[in-house]
């Protein structure tokens, strides 16, 4: 399981992997409830992180297809 001390994942990719971790240990309805709770909050913020990157994704890729034409451009945020 993740440290969830670590509420910055790196990547779409690391979000996902550790969101898929806490969806296999709530799934094995092992945890206490104190401990579900926290892994479902963690959840919640590792779905959000990762609508974000989507979605961001998704609009690089209306913009570079033309699919916009009329959105204004802006420079995208480097991601470590």
């Amino acid at each position: 399981m993740t440290d969830m001390a670590d509420t910055s994942p790196r990547s779409f990719e690391d979000s996902l992997e550790e969101l898929e971790s806490l969806v296999d240990t709530l799934e094995r309805g092992e945890a206490t409830l104190e401990q579900s709770l926290a892994y479902f909050e963690r959840g919640i913020e590792l779905t959000r992180t990762c609508r974000q990157a989507l979605d961001t994704a998704e609009q690089k890729v209306r913009i570079l297809t033309g699919q916009t034409p009329d959105a204004p451009t802006e420079p995208f945020p480097k991601h470590a």
